[in-house]
């Protein structure tokens, strides 16, 4: 029970870590953010915020983890068919998800990913490598199939890019249609 309430509590005040530096982000440049700025705005004493990091670099490092986590998470919930509703839905996911996480829309608007998207294209080699070795398309070979994948992922970082660059100029529904049109035109063909 005593280890249960003690998971408990380090999981909210890692909540509460992970909310205030997002909220820090929309205030502050990333690079002029302090750990005073985040226990400030957490509403928790500095030990706290050590016992969880050992300093803003390393917060930012489980933060790119986490969010390279909840984007592949999104992919594999993700069964293309031919069936533009359900590739919508899907592309929608991505939108709110990429809306509503301040620090990777700060990572597309800017220069300052490498790291993360080093990371983030790593990740999405394996998983290029294991889409192929699970899939056998019908009319094109799986070397054909694996540079689809990747010119698929690569062109949704791109448009990503772009409306976060536009500051969300145009609605999420928008970008859903034209990711869900290139998707079903272009990737959908090589998976049968």
């Amino acid at each position: 029970m005593q280890h249960e309430i003690q998971d408990e509590r380090y999981y909210v005040a890692d909540e509460a870590i992970y909310d205030a530096f997002f909220l820090v982000l929309k205030e502050k440049d990333l690079e002029k953010i302090t750990v005073s700025d985040v226990i400030k705005k957490a509403g928790i004493v500095r030990s706290t915020f050590y016992n969880h990091y050992e300093n803003i670099p390393a917060l930012v490092t489980a933060i790119e983890d986490k969010t390279i986590d909840d984007i592949f998470s999104l992919m594999e919930t993700f069964h293309p068919k031919d069936d533009n509703d359900i590739c919508k839905s899907f592309f929608m996911t991505i939108c709110d998800y990429t809306m509503n996480n301040p620090f990777l829309t700060n990572l597309l608007r800017s220069p300052r990913g490498n790291k993360f998207f080093e990371k983030a294209l790593v990740m999405f080699h394996r998983y290029v490598a294991d889409i192929t070795q699970n899939t056998t398309p019908s009319c094109h070979s799986k070397e054909e199939l694996s540079y689809m994948v990747a010119c698929t992922i690569g062109s949704t970082l791109g448009v990503l890019h772009k409306w976060t660059k536009d500051n969300f100029a145009i609605p999420a529904e928008a970008v859903a249609d034209i990711l869900t049109q290139a998707f079903i035109a272009g990737m959908l063909p090589f998976m049968y």
